[in-house]
């Protein structure tokens, strides 16, 4: 059995191929976002509060946290954010970077056991990340593309990861603490990318038996509807194999999906997970004051559950 662990100070997250699916926050992270760019690069992080409490309330196990502005000290914007999420949730950290110094800044102002996202097929990243990485003993995204670029192959992306599982062994990082984002391409642009992207993240759990990540907003780029398709995605995906994502927790489509999954999968014992977020409070109430229930579907109404009062 894989298992993934990662720490903050006081709490223990476990990606696994018998585990719930874990929910990476994506929102600590200023690309495409002016606002919090300009904000963060000021030292102004109160959106990065909000945005961090928000995540944590609507589900995140984990949260990814990105500092990349142009022009700024990405590595002291990282340190600083990192120091500041740890120090009002203790949900464990994705550190995300493409650059080194500014992931060591990360690791060093961390405290726990990282993910570190991310490490590429390239040599020159894996010489530089990997060694990183033991030092610090973490765990690390695998992004499955090399010099060559990102293949539309499902079958080149899976050998980038094995040479990259392969080379993280070379260094002492066992397999269990590379997780892979197998790269998943937008269905709009791509015909077939639903299947592919099932097609590799069965590979990868059943040949080399890693757990998966990924951006989950990719697979719907450019079309409408994007939270009830990456729903519909979230949802096969577990259940082809794939036991984390990096994705907006604030969006019911996609958690309701996850949750669902979980269901059945049978990693929800008694669907607890699913009735303490769905049930209807009054429900509950009325239960608890020994209140009459209605029989048959009627007296559950689940589908208007806490997660709608999440805005978009």
């Amino acid at each position: 059995m894989t298992e993934t662990i990662l720490r903050s100070a006081n709490r223990e997250v476990i990606i696994g191929f018998d585990r719930p699916f874990v929910i990476i926050g994506e929102r600590i992270n200023p690309t495409g976002r002016k606002l919090l760019s300009e904000e963060m690069a000021a030292g102004d992080f109160s959106r990065v509060e909000a945005d961090t409490l928000a995540q944590v309330q609507a589900g995140a196990q984990m949260l990814d946290v990105n500092a990349g502005i142009p022009m700024a000290d990405e590595p002291a914007i990282l340190a600083a954010t990192i120091r500041l999420v740890q120090s009002i949730t203790d949900v464990p950290l994705s550190i995300d970077s493409s650059i080194v110094a500014a992931l060591e800044a990360g690791l060093d102002a961390y405290e726990g056991r990282a993910l570190v996202n991310s490490v590429t097929g390239e040599e020159e990243v894996l010489a530089a990340v990997l060694p990183l990485v033991k030092k610090h003993d973490a765990a690390v995204v695998a992004i499955a593309n090399d010099e060559t670029g990102i293949s539309e192959d499902p079958d080149v992306r899976f050998a980038v990861a094995k040479k990259i599982v392969e080379r993280a062994a070379d260094f002492g990082i066992a397999s269990k603490d590379v997780v892979v984002d197998p790269l998943l391409m937008p269905a709009g642009a791509i015909e077939g990318a639903g299947r592919q992207a099932m097609r590799i993240i069965r590979r990868l759990r059943e040949e080399l038996k890693v757990n998966t990540t990924g951006g989950a907003s990719n697979i719907s780029f450019g079309l409408p509807n994007r939270h009830g398709l990456n729903g519909a995605f979230l949802s096969m995906a577990i259940g082809a194999g794939m036991t984390s994502a990096i994705l907006n927790p604030l969006h019911s489509e996609e958690m309701a999906a996850i949750k669902g999954a979980d269901v059945m999968m049978g990693v929800d014992p008694h669907c607890q997970a699913w009735m303490a977020r769905y049930r209807d409070p009054t429900v509950q109430r009325e239960g608890r004051r020994g209140g009459r229930r209605e029989r048959g579907g009627r007296g559950d109404r689940g589908s208007r559950g806490q997660s709608g009062a999440i805005g978009e």
